[in-house]
């Protein structure tokens, strides 16, 4: 993993200029967006390390451990924000170092707890590569990371298509992207309630579903499902009502940025509710080991549906075009769940004695 972050690390420090301007940057925000990513560059081994083992310290059985190790790197990176950016005048690169010290937060508690774990005992020999373990663990984990890129290159291939139309409309180049940009982070933080259930719900599935006990794996999926309904539910509550309010929390604006802000969280988001199940059997298809159902479900709304028809449906509606295409993905998607589940049935039936 260490030296994965270095190899990252480095690919992106001396591709900066492109990769900024692959995912949108203009003119006008270029040299803040620069600084933020030269300095945010640093903490991305912390990040890594961090995300990496809160599912292992969820794995050894101290989920609130985990959720505590997070919860404390996002504090410190709240407090020190408007200390580094407004009491030190440090600007973005202020943002962004209060930003890598609450991810090394996080990494600090995170080697405190290894040294300190319920059901292992870290080891020099733990430390080398086995052939076994990456043979079971990889497929695994290229399902979470070919998901990750999916999701990328569909925030990529949105800003591009939004930096085109955008001059082409009466929002102007400006507005549906930094619009967007808002959307996109309050579905960053859904998405995220809704892989922190699913992913909570990992270690449980897999291990009655390794112990033969289909009837509570079963259930497990009725209550994970549940749960994501009741999230689904209240986002889509509050992104068809309170649009407006939303996005006056990222600062207040009037016209037309409140106008296809309104538009943006109410078509954009308005299948919120089918991509939480989505994910969500996503997510327990990798706890039952079925790695490339996992991967189809999360690379059919993100890369197969979005992306296409982000760069297919301006060409009939303009600006409009990339704000139906996640409700679309989402539908079509969904219909996809719907045969997973059809498996999953058949697939948790107790096996039949021979006797």
């Amino acid at each position: 993993m260490v030296l994965c972050s270095v190899i990252i690390t480095a690919i992106l420090f001396f591709t900066k200029d492109k990769i900024l301007w692959l995912f949108g940057a203009t003119e006008n925000n270029i040299d803040y967006a620069m600084e933020y990513f030269i300095y945010i560059l640093i903490g991305i081994p912390f990040f890594m390390f961090g995300g990496a083992f809160a599912c292992v310290i969820r794995a050894d059985g101290s989920p609130g451990f985990a959720m505590l190790s997070t919860l404390a790197g996002c504090v410190v990176n709240v407090i020190l924000d408007p200390i580094a950016i407004f009491v030190l005048d440090m600007g973005m690169k202020g943002a962004a170092i209060a930003t890598i010290v609450g991810q090394i937060t996080t990494a600090i508690m995170h080697i405190y707890y290894l040294f300190h774990a319920k059901s292992f005992h870290l080891q020099k020999k733990d430390f080398l590569l086995s052939g076994s373990v990456l043979k079971r663990s990889l497929p695994l984990g290229i399902s979470s990371f070919l998901t990750q890129v999916s999701i990328t290159v569909n925030m990529t291939v949105l800003n591009n298509v939004l930096v085109a139309y955008g001059p082409q409309s009466e929002y102007g180049a400006d507005i549906p992207l930094s619009v967007m940009g808002i959307v996109q982070k309050v579905f960053g933080i859904v998405v995220a309630v809704i892989v922190g259930i699913a992913a909570g719900s990992q270690p449980i599935v897999g291990y009655n579903y390794g112990a033969g006990e289909y009837g509570r794996v079963k259930k497990l999926y009725k209550t994970m499902i549940g749960a994501e309904a009741v999230v689904g539910i209240i986002a889509t509550i509050l992104f068809e009502c309170f649009p407006l309010q939303i996005t006056q929390i990222f600062g207040a604006q009037d016209g037309l940025y409140n106008e296809f802000s309104v538009l943006s969280f109410r078509i954009y988001l308005s299948t919120i509710l089918l991509c939480c199940i989505q994910k969500a059997t996503s997510i327990f298809m990798q706890a039952l080991g079925k790695p490339v159902l996992s991967m189809g479900l999360s690379l059919m709304r993100d890369f197969v549906l979005c992306v296409p028809l982000v760069l297919l449906l301006p060409l009939k509606i303009g600006i409009y075009g990339p704000l139906f295409s996640a409700p679309i993905a989402d539908i079509i998607s969904f219909i996809a769940v719907i045969f997973v589940i059809i498996y999953l049935r058949k697939l948790l039936q107790p096996k039949k004695s021979k006797l």
